[in-house]
């Protein structure tokens, strides 16, 4: 493989490049959007299919493991080939699986529409990611990233709302509407800035403007080294043990419930009470913004410093998320009332409550200080690998971190009944989830190891480009000088 010869730049100007940043982010929300839409919409779809909850239960979990299989091979050949055409059709994928999944009329053909969204949904993720990269400077990484990662959590949510929402009549709708904006989306990346392949490098910088061009790609070969760089064993192997945590938290919503219905509230409105109290103490994600802002300036100060943050900001959260659980909370909501009333009565219990609003500031805390692990991750896989590792490196990471996830989300259910001999209803789910936090105890140590090896990888990454980008240099050179030596070639009378 070689850098390639001179070449035309292509737009890439501050307003152009904003736009494509922004779409890369937007884009990676709608994506989740797509995810999100099904779960909602269960007990609609699935009489109209005529079979069980259960079986468009199936239809998620597997779409899940696709889309996580399928990002790997898309993000291989995304690292090989031009990376906007197979954004293009990743997103025309899932779209056109989106639309199908409308007008699906039987189990099978909803099956194999979802399957078809989930093969597009894989690209985005994976080669999105690679690009995104390549467009933000390593000085700004870990902020433009925690935008990255915070879009995809924010998507996930606006999925939940509008396939309950819109789907609430007519669970076709929401698809529908989402088919409609992915075709938009497609259009959106017609106009994105044409991004060069490692061009936000300050190695490659010089080279770059020079007239050279990246043209190193992953192969086969590559596989084996990408696994020995010790970082890279670390930021994917973390996953496991970190999702499994997170994963268990999707669970808040019943311990919540619980609560409110040991209270005395009916079952409806304990699972209102339940949900929102959940979205409520979620909001501590918002704050990846802070982690990936910290992240950048602590590793401008030294090559450990997006580990160490990300580790001191997982391994500092665990005691606030034993007293979250624990923490008692007064619940004073009209019992019978409407989701609006409701909502509106815990609000103000934040203020009312001493308890209520001690458990939200923990909540706060807690994710917040968790939240250093989005944007960190992401910018680490960034700086300990060359520009056509990257994507497959996040892709395999998102992988393990899908094992993770669905792990936490089986085991805590079967631990929470486990317990429930020896803990009542709520105190048992309330212990399963404290334990199932411990877990982020095996992820902090493993960004301390990272921390460890990351200015090795980083320095052998940065001492690659170099050598690279003087290659490029020395061949536009011979160029230019072959040019100016050549003859003026003879016109023709």
């Amino acid at each position: 493989m070689t850098i390639g010869g001179p070449r035309v730049a292509r737009g890439g100007g501050p307003v152009h490049r904003f736009y494509s940043v922004a779409v890369f982010v937007v884009l990676a929300s709608l994506d989740n959007v797509a995810i999100g839409l099904v779960p909602p919409l269960y007990d609609s779809i699935a009489p109209a299919l005529n079979v069980g909850r259960g079986a468009i239960g199936a239809v998620t979990a597997t779409s899940f493991l696709i889309s996580a299989v399928a990002a790997v091979g898309w993000a291989y050949f995304g690292d090989r080939t031009n990376r906007k055409p197979l954004l293009m059709i990743g997103t025309l994928l899932w779209a056109a699986g989106t639309a199908g999944s409308a007008f699906a009329s039987t189990y099978l053909a909803f099956f194999g529409a979802q399957l078809l969204a989930a093969i597009g949904l894989g690209a985005v993720g994976s080669v999105g990611f690679s690009v995104v990269t390549d467009l933000v400077t390593p000085r700004r990484r870990g902020v433009v990233l925690s935008f990255w990662g915070l879009s995809q959590g924010i998507g996930t949510l606006a999925g939940t709302l509008v396939g309950g929402v819109l789907g609430a009549d007519d669970w076709r709708r929401p698809f529908l509407l989402l088919s409609v904006v992915g075709l938009v989306a497609t259009l959106a990346y017609l106009l994105t800035y044409d991004i060069r392949r490692g061009q936000s490098e300050p190695e490659l910088k010089g080279a770059i403007a020079a007239g050279g061009d990246y043209d190193y790609r992953i192969s086969r070969d590559d596989l084996p080294a990408i696994l020995r760089r010790r970082t890279n064993r670390w930021l994917v192997l973390q996953g496991l043990t970190a999702q499994v945590a997170f994963g268990s938290l999707v669970w808040l919503p019943a311990l919540f419930r619980e609560r409110a219905e040991a209270q005395g509230y009916s079952s409806a409105t304990a699972t209102v009470v339940g949900s929102i109290f959940a979205v409520l103490f979620q909001l501590g994600g918002v704050l990846s913004i802070v982690g990936g802002l910290v992240g950048d300036a602590a590793q401008r100060r030294t090559p450990r410093g997006r580990a160490l943050v990300a580790a001191i900001g997982i391994l500092a959260a665990v005691p606030f998320y034993a007293v979250l659980f624990f923490v008692p909370i007064r619940i004073d909501v009209p019992d019978g009332a409407g989701a609006g009333a409701v909502a509106t009565a815990v609000l103000g219990s934040v203020f009312s409550e001493p308890t209520v609003g001690l458990s939200l500031l923990t909540a706060l805390l807690a994710l917040g200080l968790t939240s250093a692990n989005s944007p960190n991750w992401f910018a680490l896989i960034a700086d300990v690998n060359p520009p056509e590792h990257r994507g497959t490196v996040y892709s395999l990471g998102n992988l393990v971190n899908g094992v993770g996830r669905a792990t936490g989300n089986g085991l805590i259910g079967v631990a929470a009944q486990a317990l429930r001999s020896a803990f009542p209803p709520p105190l048992n789910f309330a212990v399963g989830l404290a334990a199932f936090q411990l877990f982020f105890i095996p992820t902090g140590i493993m960004y301390w190891l990272a921390s460890r090896t990351a200015p090795r990888d980083i320095r052998e990454v940065h001492e690659l480009l170099t050598e690279r980008a003087e290659e490029v240099v020395e061949e536009v050179v011979e160029e230019v000088v072959e040019e100016v030596a050549a003859p003026d070639r003879p016109t023709t009378p």
